[in-house]
Parts: structure tokens; C-alpha cells; sequence
């Protein structure tokens, strides 16, 4: 009789513990970089079980840049994306989504590097000369001529060579084809620390009011799971928290999605935990300076209205 017993509680415990397991609903999370650590908070809050605990099963997966992800959202193979706040002029084009949290401020994801051996020693320096991006229209391009504008050079200050990929801009930089170039803080703190070049500056202070990455929904997952896209962004930002007071655990995480070392890692989670925000609001300032964004990248023709690219309505309410 007890061990009849025993077998009913163990049962209705197994039970128990496959309804919690069926009760996660499963959300597919694409982002525009697996390598960047902004979009690390999506694996971080997985592995130490926040999204679990708001009964989610995040399935991850990274598209290479700005336009795959919004081509994976346009065709309901993601339902959120991690990606730029430039990115929201693709809804003004209409990409089936809507921004739904500003996930970072400042643009500190980017620095600029020079080589050690070169004669540039200020921005001064730079005018006229060659400074290697990843490609027209992108943050990149959009930053330099912010900072041309911002030393009375126009928008043609320097001359911008679009080269692809990170390792590309450094070895054009290395090479002597370019004489700077503006990468991701990770390759700029990698470069530096192979005794290689120095950061010639970084853009914190260029774009102040910015929007730098962009949570993002389709339509679809809008309209049909609207409970989960809020208990998403609640465990976002709990992990935000959960990072900030956290960073040994946070930085052993983030190095595995990345593929890169301690050092590297700490380095770039000293430099990108600021960006992130703590509630997801669009700031105006911030909204303003991206719709001009578009227009001077020639993204679009006109200033969208910004109210109509971003909704508010899945944010958590304290």
C-alpha cells in the first residue's frame, strides 16, 4: 500500500513538473550579430533561467546584419528581432514590425582606431583623408559624418571607403589603405591590445541623444502573442539588472556566445553596460535625431512620423 502510494505521488509530481515544462511558451529571438555583445542579454537571462521564470523558451539565432533580421521578421521566421535603432527606417518602408523597446542609448558599441606608427594623433588629423566604415548608409557612415558636421567640415570631411566586415576595416587600417577606420569595441580593444594601434576616439559624446539598438516585433506576433512579448520585455530588463550586479557570472556567458576570451570580454562589458537602458523608453531627443539620421543617410526622403515605428504598449509598468 505505501509503496502504491509512493508511486501516485511520485506521478502526479512528474505530472507537475512536465505542465510547468509544456506551460513555456516559445518565442524565437533573432538578433543582427551572434558576435555582439548587445544582444548577449537574450542568451544571459536563458541560461540563468529569468525568461524561465515569466514561462518562456527563448530560441536564439543570429542574421548578420540590420536587413537579414528584418527579412527574417517580413517572413514570420522570428517573432522579436535585436537590432539598431537605424533600423526602424525599415518599418517607414514597410517591414510588417514596430519597435517596441530602446534597448540602448549611446552609440559605444563603436570606436575609431588608428595604427601606432601613424601620424594621426587627433580627429585633426583625420580631415581629407581616408577613414574606413562597414558600408554606405549604415551607423558607421552616419556617425562620421556627424563628425564632420560637428567640426564645421560639412559632410564630406573625411573620405569614408566602405569595407565590410570588422577584421576587413582592421587589416585595410594595418595595411596602410586606409588611415583609420571605426569598428566594434571589441575589435578595437583587441587591436589595442596586440600592441597594434591605439582608439583615436569613441562616440559616446558624438550622438548623445541616440537610439542605438531597437527591440523589435513582427505584426504578427504582435496580434497573436501579445502577453508573451511583455513577459519577454519584463525578463530583458530584469536581466539588464541581473548583468549590471552580475558580472563575472554575465561575462562568463557572454564570452561563449561570442567566441571571445576573458580579458576581451570584461573589456567590452565595462565599455557597452552603460548603453543599455532600464525601462525601454523612446526618448523624443533621441527619436529626432535618428528620423534626421535617415534623410542625411538618404535612407528616406522625408522625416517619418516616428510615433507610427514604435509602440510602448508591451513595457513593463513599473
Amino acid at each position: 500500500m505505501r509503496s502504491a502510494l509512493t508511486f501516485v505521488a511520485v506521478a502526479a509530481i512528474g505530472l507537475v513538473t512536465a505542465s510547468a515544462v509544456s506551460a513555456a511558451e516559445l518565442i524565437r529571438v533573432g538578433n543582427a550579430g551572434r558576435e555582439s555583445f548587445s544582444f548577449t542579454p537574450a542568451n544571459i537571462g536563458k541560461e540563468v533561467g529569468i525568461f524561465a521564470k515569466h514561462n518562456l523558451d527563448l530560441d536564439i539565432a543570429g542574421f548578420g546584419g540590420d536587413a537579414k533580421l528584418q527579412q527574417a521578421m517580413a517572413a514570420n521566421a522570428v517573432d522579436i528581432g535585436l537590432g539598431s535603432g537605424p533600423g526602424l527606417a525599415f518599418i517607414a518602408k514597410g517591414s510588417p514590425v514596430k519597435g517596441i523597446a530602446a534597448m540602448a542609448g549611446p552609440p559605444l558599441i563603436f570606436a575609431m582606431v588608428v595604427r601606432a606608427d601613424g601620424s594621426v594623433k587627433a580627429i585633426e588629423d583625420l580631415k581629407g583623408r581616408k577613414v574606413a566604415i562597414s558600408t554606405v548608409g549604415s551607423a558607421t557612415n552616419w556617425l562620421m559624418n556627424e563628425v564632420s558636421r560637428q567640426h564645421g567640415w560639412g559632410f564630406d570631411g573625411f573620405t569614408q571607403v566602405p569595407i565590410g566586415e570588422n577584421s576587413a576595416r582592421i587589416a585595410a587600417l594595418k595595411s596602410g589603405a586606409v588611415d583609420a577606420c571605426v569598428v566594434d569595441i571589441g575589435s578595437a580593444l583587441n587591436f589595442v591590445q596586440r600592441g597594434d594601434g591605439r582608439i583615436l576616439m569613441r562616440f559616446g559624446d558624438v550622438a548623445k541623444n541616440f537610439i542605438m539598438h531597437v527591440i523589435f516585433a513582427t505584426d504578427t506576433a504582435i496580434a497573436q502573442k501579445p502577453a508573451a512579448l511583455t513577459a519577454f520585455l519584463q525578463g530583458w530588463f530584469e536581466t539588464i539588472a541581473f548583468m549590471r550586479a552580475n558580472k563575472a557570472k554575465s561575462v562568463a556567458i557572454a564570452l561563449t556566445v561570442m567566441g571571445t576570451d576573458e580579458a576581451t570580454t570584461s573589456g567590452i562589458y565595462d565599455e557597452l553596460m552603460p548603453m543599455f537602458t532600464n525601462d525601454g523608453r523612446f526618448d523624443p531627443a533621441a527619436l529626432k535625431v535618428l528620423s534626421r539620421s535617415f534623410v542625411e543617410m538618404k535612407t528616406l526622403a522625408d522625416e517619418p512620423d516616428m510615433s507610427k515605428l514604435y509602440t510602448e504598449a508591451f513595457l513593463p509598468k513599473n
